[in-house]
């Protein structure tokens, strides 16, 4: 069986090439600015609330962009729809630093334009992961997944060091000029693409569209399956805000230690990419994403019981190792059972629960912590989450059962939601899927 990272997305196709390259590029602009916009903000208040303040409006406004990306992403030409909202956000970039370079910065134009690149980036998001799986052969879609994830990690492992860098050498504008730099070059390579027109839901409703998407996921077992594993793995996401707490109060070591374990799940998310080439070889990827979970809350677990640094970095980097390999499963299992037709309003479901997840794990963990200190609610939290998992096993069936991904789905020559369509592309359109009911045509109205 193969181990490591497949790579024939890249060999095999030019324009998931350039997406891949153009993500990469994208993601890296997008690191710089987790540094320049606290370290402004902070500078211009001392005020860890407006810090907060920040952040929250930044992700409020990709929660409802992700959401938005995907209705226009099965509405519109996709690669029109990545351009545009990665054009925005250059614009924002480029704001932002002709707000840093005042005399006296302002604080309000951070908080709009933070509102601003992130509805853009919650937009392309959506899409993006709704344009991939065109890109590719049905069989690379376990391999496109691991790659995806991997330019994820590796920009927010590279792209934070050096915004601090520049950040010393130029100030933050010069953060905001890079990661308006790193925008046109996404843009560029983007542009490169072939048009992808809308299927006929384009004509439906907002509402209506919307309403057929949802449908789609109640029918179809195992997407619905994927998704209701994803509200569990947003309750493993919130382990990292108590490594502040847990260095002081037991493993000691002050900032170079903590700074060591913010590092480690990026380390294990990297390794779980590159050695992630038996996902496209098992038929059990669903068991697989409920072991990947079983690891996150094992690894939690191990965090809250170690007693030095070295065993909390380990138990970190197996946390990070689980959590990518269930973004690369549930990406396979959703694309493999999703018809192009819905593949974006999907999507954007999947993406809004990962926005989502930091927020509503960091409130768990930080309510246990408040409750019982760093330590014990690690332990808490990674039983309980253990529990889940074991529990989600037992009752999602479809997950335990083979994925046969050459099988397509029967329901993908017909437009969810609305009447039958001709049958869509025979590479990326899943059918005969005996999970799912045919979908039925709703009335034109």
């Amino acid at each position: 069986m193969r181990i490591a990272l497949d790579f024939s997305p890249l060999r095999r196709s030019r324009s998931f090439r350039l997406v891949f390259t153009a993500r990469l590029t994208s993601l890296f602009g997008i690191g710089l600015l987790m540094v320049a916009v606290p370290v402004q903000v902070y500078g211009l208040t001392r005020s860890t609330v407006h810090l907060a303040a920040v952040a929250t409006t930044a992700g409020v406004f990709v929660f409802a962009g992700t959401l938005a990306g995907g209705l226009l992403a099965d509405r519109h030409d996709r690669r029109s729809v990545i351009l545009t909202a990665r054009s925005a956000a250059g614009i924002g970039f480029l704001l932002l630093a002709g707000n840093a370079l005042l005399p006296e910065p302002m604080l309000w134009p951070i908080y709009a334009l933070a509102a601003w690149d992130g509805l853009a980036t919650g937009i392309s998001a959506s899409t993006l992961t709704a344009l991939v799986p065109k890109l590719v052969e049905r069989e690379d879609l376990p391999a496109t997944g691991a790659l995806l994830s991997l330019t994820a990690d590796l920009s927010s492992m590279l792209s934070p060091a050096l915004g601090g860098v520049l950040i010393a050498m130029w100030g933050v504008a010069s953060n905001y000029v890079a990661a308006a730099l790193a925008t046109a070059f996404t843009v560029l390579g983007i542009s490169r693409l072939p048009h992808f027109p809308a299927s006929p839901s384009g004509r439906e409703s907002p509402g209506r569209a919307m309403a057929a998407g949802l449908a789609f996921v109640l029918r179809h077992r195992t997407v619905r399956s994927v998704l209701i594993a994803g509200l569990g793995t947003m309750l493993l996401s919130g382990p990292v805000v108590l490594l502040p707490a847990l260095v002081a109060t037991r493993l000691g070591g002050g900032e170079t230690t903590l700074g060591l374990l913010y590092s480690a799940p990026a380390v294990g998310a990297v390794l779980g990419s590159l050695t992630s080439g038996w996902i496209g070889q098992t038929r059990h990827t669903g068991l697989g994403l409920l072991a990947a979970m079983l690891v996150m809350g094992l690894a939690i677990l191990g965090a809250g019981l170690s007693a030095v640094p070295v065993a909390a970095f380990l138990a970190l980097t197996g946390y990070g190792l689980g959590r990518v390999l269930t973004d690369i499963l549930r990406f396979t299992l959703l694309q493999r059972h999703t018809p192009d037709e819905v593949r974006g309003r999907v999507s954007s479901l999947w993406q809004a629960q990962i926005v989502a997840a930091a927020s509503v794990g960091s409130m768990v963990a930080g309510l246990l912590a408040d409750a019982y200190g760093p330590a014990t609610a690690l332990v808490a939290y990674g039983t309980g989450a253990a529990i889940v998992v074991i529990a989600l096993a037992v009752l999602l069936t479809p997950l335990r059962a083979p994925d046969n991904a050459s099988t397509p789905d029967r329901d993908a020559n017909e437009k969810p939601g609305s009447a039958p369509v001709s049958p869509p592309d025979p590479v990326t359109a899943p059918k005969n899927d005996p999970d799912t009911p045919p979908i039925r045509s709703t009335p034109a109205g």
